[in-house]
């Protein structure tokens, strides 16, 4: 990876003792990593002579960076990655779920508020995660321009930011981006970002259970991002081929075993 180009990092829930996650699905398990795990991940960001960086600072490109980017919106995000995040003087970008606020496990309004006070960026996650190319033109609007609308006057300020619910979408979801004012639309394509990168086409790089550090610095760096590519089209036909509802039933299926 070039030093002009960046990896954008898609953390999800954090656990903590004594605390139920906010889903027990097999395929949302694998993306909640230990406080632990966090805390050495952000550690080793920072051995490696990086900052982490918000979306949109990260698009910068005027340092050595990854961009952190935190999706679906859990308490967790205000219990546990900000205060981590403290000593480092990271930023980061939260994608919220706009109807997710208020939910049992997730981040109230008021927690909400409290994140963006503290100086990190807000971005939208939709309006109830649906699958964004299983939905008519009306329902597309409504869970990307009218979230973020809805986060908007929660905020008092502009939300910039749209981050893709489980990588599914078209071309009709980044055009009703671009209408709705968004400036850029996260993927959750494994590549590293760069200058020509196409905004409403940016890569991310999610974050599993378990990784090893020695792994983790590889992603940071960009390093084998090509074999997740690979893997990431391979499920892509997949579900082409069987449509999202079937590959879903499947995956869970697999993962439970």
């Amino acid at each position: 990876m070039s030093a002009a180009a960046s990896v954008f990092l898609m953390y999800h829930e954090l656990e903590l003792p004594n605390r139920r996650f906010c889903q027990s699905e097999p395929g949302y398990v694998r993306y909640v990593i230990s406080e632990q795990e966090f805390r050495e991940q952000m550690s080793a960001v920072r051995e490696a002579g990086l900052q982490g960086l918000s979306v949109t600072d990260a698009l910068k490109f005027s340092a050595a960076a990854v961009a952190i980017t935190v999706a679906d919106r859990c308490e967790t995000d205000l219990l546990a990655m900000a205060p981590i995040w403290r000593p480092f003087e990271f930023g980061c970008t939260f994608s919220v779920v706009a109807e997710f606020l208020d939910k049992p496990g997730y981040l109230s309004v008021s927690q909400l508020r409290e994140l963006s006070g503290l100086g990190f960026e807000i971005g939208c996650h939709s309006m109830t995660h649906p699958y964004l190319s299983d939905l008519d033109d009306a329902s597309l609007a409504r869970e990307i321009a009218d979230s973020k609308k809805v986060l908007e006057q929660v905020l008092g300020k502009s939300v910039e930011h749209f981050s893709c619910p489980g990588g599914r979408y078209d071309e009709r979801a980044i055009r009703v981006a671009k209408d709705a004012g968004y400036h850029t639309f996260g993927t959750s394509e494994p590549r590293a970002n760069s200058a020509s990168t196409d905004r409403f086409s940016l890569g991310r790089v999610a974050i599993t259970r378990g990784l090893s550090r020695s792994a983790f610095g590889n992603l940071c760096r960009g390093d084998g991002l090509w074999k997740l590519g690979l893997r990431v089209s391979i499920r892509d036909s997949a579900k082409r081929m069987l449509g999202n509802s079937a590959y879903d039933r499947v995956r869970a299926l697999l993962l439970r075993r």
